[in-house]
Order: C-alpha cells, then structure tokens, then sequence
C-alpha cells in the first residue's frame, strides 16, 4: 500500500470512529433530522446548517452557551456566523423587545425608533443615508442594482471564493441560482490581475463589491494596499465600489474600512446589528442613495413589509448604543486576537498543518501549512482533517460551523477561551500521528 493509500485509510478510519461516536450519542438529534426530512429537502431550509450524517437539533440557548436535544452543553464559538455577538437573550436586548412587544408590533407605518436607529448606524459607520432590509442578501441585491442605476451601466465585478448573500455566491465560480448580472471574476489579493480586469471593463463597469476581509471563504484578510487599489482605479473609471461589511463590520467600532481608511460608495450591513433579529442596510453617499428619496418624480422604489418592523428597530439601537459600544468592540476584538495567537502558538508547537486565520473576533482553521492570501489557498486544506477537527470539536463541548469558522460573542471570557484551547490541544496531541502524515 502507498503512503497516500495509508494516508486515506487512516484519516477515513479516524472519521468513521468519529462519526459513529457522534451517531450513538445524538439519537435525538438523529431522530428530529429523520422527522424534519419528511416535509424539507434534506430535513433542511438553510444549507449552510446542514452536513453529514446528521445536524445537531439545539434545544436551547443562555450566554455564551447551547444544549442540544440530547442534552449535551457546548461553548457557542459560532456566535449565528457573526450576528450572535450580544449572546443568547442579553437582559439589555430581551427589555428592548419586550418594550416593543407591549406597544404593538406590524404597524404598517414609520415608527418612533426607525428614524434613531438610522442616525445611530450612520454616525458608527460614517454613512451620509441609509436603508433598511432583512437581511444582507437583500443589502447587497439593493446596493448592486442601485450601482447599476447610477452609474448606468451593467457590469459587477466579484471576487472568486466571495460570499454576498443567498443569490451571490462565488465559491467554484458561482452559484446557478446567483442573480442573472454580468459579472467579471477577479482573484482576491491579486493587484495586478485585477487592476487590467477593470481596465479591460472600464466603460461598462457599474460596481466592485467585495468583504474586506473574506468571511463565509475562511477568514482571508484582503492587503491594506489592494483595497487603496480598488478605491483608486474604481475613483478612476467612475465606478462605484461597495465593501461587504455584514460580517466585519464588528471588527472595530467603524468597521474594517474605517482601519483601512479606505472609504467606500456604499456599505451592506447585517447580521449582529439587527440586534439578534432578522436585519440588513446598504447606505453610502448621499447623492447614491437619495435616488430612493420618495419626494423625488424619479424615484427608486423600495419595498419590504418588515423594513422597519419595530422588533428589530428597537433591538437594534439598544445593541448598537447600550451593548456593543465602540468599547466593547475594541475589548471583544482584543480578545479574538489573543486567542487566535493563543491557537496558532499551539500550532507551531506541535509543529501541525494546522492554523487559525481572521481578524479580531473572527476566526477560521485551516488545515494546511503556508500562507492563505485567496480562496485558492484555502482550498489546500485537506478536507477530511478539517472534518474531522469538526467532530472532535463538537465531542469536547465546542460548536463551531463545519467549515472550520468561529466567532466570538460577548459573553464569552477567560474560561472559554481557555476551554477552546484545550480541545485544540487535545486534537493537536490525540491526532498527532495523523497530522504527521498529513503534514
């Protein structure tokens, strides 16, 4: 048998092992999952949710913690993918919503609080106007269209491995079901490529969006100079360039483009600012984003029952002003960092294919050695000992996403970060042998 042969054979028996364990020990997850499959595809309304041979069904949820139907307790390292930074029914949120229960909900009309919210999302992330959705997809579905309007043309430029949302996805080249726009592809960090793309689709090119630092694609930091780059060659074109902050905008009290000092046309937003609940914007320039102002003949239209509902709108200013406070987020993103190099030191240790890429309170695990500029980086991790990281994570109490990504809520402190730790190096130490291979 070759060495790649003994190689396979030990990683699948590892996983087998691993998944027999996880099996026997979930029957009522297990059961849910064959229960929920008779009425959903796959027992499942939101693949990202779903992986073999069963997901987990969460019972309930307090803190930093979750407890599945089995009854099992695990550190919530996930966080809801970054829009569970304020934790599992914050006291400050939970009486916002509770305030806005006891008023009435679904009013069918402006409210007192849309108005506040609004100012408090504009003033934290230095937006001239802003507008409401549900969620970020349909921040980024308004923002690209309203590029295309403005700038009367019809391109998009994306980025490979880049993640906007249900109908934008451009991992493998895209999805079948992205919008039908005319997109140009670019590799992420490549400053060369990608200036001679917009120069080759200078006259037709609406928009660039892109996360300044890769999320659903693995933690990839974008270089402080390629997006200097985009902001001059879009400036240059008459282009407009729009940063994806729904993830990482919790990674300073402005965002990432406030670190950068790279100040885009438009911004989406989402996930945690929505307070917990279903949320989405897209601002910028005013000039951009007046074309919506109803008060004008030529008006953009823009629906959306729950836009405004008063749930979100309530939760959502009392997270922004009371809880995650330009404090709190260099306090959280502190401690991401800190933890992150806690790992990573670990790692070298051990001397393991094994690293921890992101930004502050956003985390991803790699299993590889060598830098992770661009998606196709992160495609050398060999998958089957990222699985299998998943699976021993979830047995010492840790829940994570399967791709291998965490973030931190604010509940989260000293012991779980020590927790988190522990289980790394007990997979650094129980699986030595298989790393060695590996690596």
């Amino acid at each position: 048998m070759s060495e790649t042969d003994l190689k396979n054979v030990d990683i699948d028996t590892a996983l087998n092992e691993a998944k027999e364990a996880y099996v026997a020990t979930n029957p009522k997850s297990l059961a849910r999952y064959v229960e929920a499959t008779a009425v959903m595809p796959g027992g499942n309304t939101r693949t990202v949710l779903h992986y073999a041979p069963f997901p987990l069904a969460m019972a309930r949820a307090e803190g930093c913690r979750l407890w599945d139907a089995d009854g099992h307790e695990f550190v919530d390292f996930l966080g809801e993918y970054t829009a569970g930074i304020y934790g599992h029914s914050h006291p400050v949120i939970r009486k916002a919503v509770d305030g806005a229960l006891d008023k009435g909900i679904n009013f069918g009309a402006s409210n007192l609080t849309e108005a506040r919210f609004a100012r408090a999302v504009c003033d934290r992330f230095g937006l001239d106007r802003i507008r409401f959705t549900n969620s970020g997809t349909e921040a980024n579905l308004l923002a690209i269209s309203l590029a295309r309007i403005f700038t009367k043309r019809s391109k998009v430029l994306t980025f490979d491995g880049g993640y906007h949302g249900a109908v934008f996805g451009f991992a493998g080249g895209g999805s079948p079901i992205n919008v039908p726009f005319d997109y140009v592809m670019a590799p992420y960090n490549d400053m060369e490529k990608t200036r001679a793309l917009i120069a080759e689709n200078a006259a037709d090119l609406a928009v660039v969006i892109l996360e300044p630092m890769m999320g659903s694609g693995g933690c990839i930091i974008a270089d402080p100079e390629f997006l200097k780059m985009l902001r001059e060659e879009t400036t240059r074109v008459g282009a407009l360039l729009i940063f994806d902050e729904v993830m990482t905008s919790r990674l300073s009290p402005g965002g990432l483009q406030a670190v950068h000092g790279v100040k885009p046309d438009l911004t989406t937003l989402g996930k945690y600012i929505g307070g917990g609940m279903s949320f989405g914007a897209f601002g910028g320039r005013g000039d951009i984003m007046d074309l919506f102002d109803p008060r004008r003949p030529d008006a953009l239209p823009h629906a959306g029952t729950f836009n405004n509902n008063v749930l979100t709108m309530n939760a959502g200013l009392a997270g922004l002003t009371e809880v995650y406070t330009p404090e709190a987020a260099v306090a959280l993103n502190a401690r991401g960092d800190a933890l992150r190099e806690r790992l990573n030191a670990a790692c070298r240790k051990a001397d393991a294919p094994l690293q921890f890429t992101g930004i502050g309170s956003m985390i991803a695990v790699h299993t590889m050695r060598g830098p992770v500029r661009s998606p196709a980086d992160a495609a050398k991790s060999d998958a089957k000992l990222k699985e299998l990281f998943f699976f021993d994570m979830l047995a010492q109490g840790i829940w994570l996403a399967r791709r291998g990504m965490m973030t931190l809520c604010l509940p989260i402190g000293d012991a779980e970060c020590d927790k988190l730790v522990a289980a790394v190096e007990e997979f650094l130490s129980s699986r030595r042998s298989l790393l060695a291979r590996v690596g």
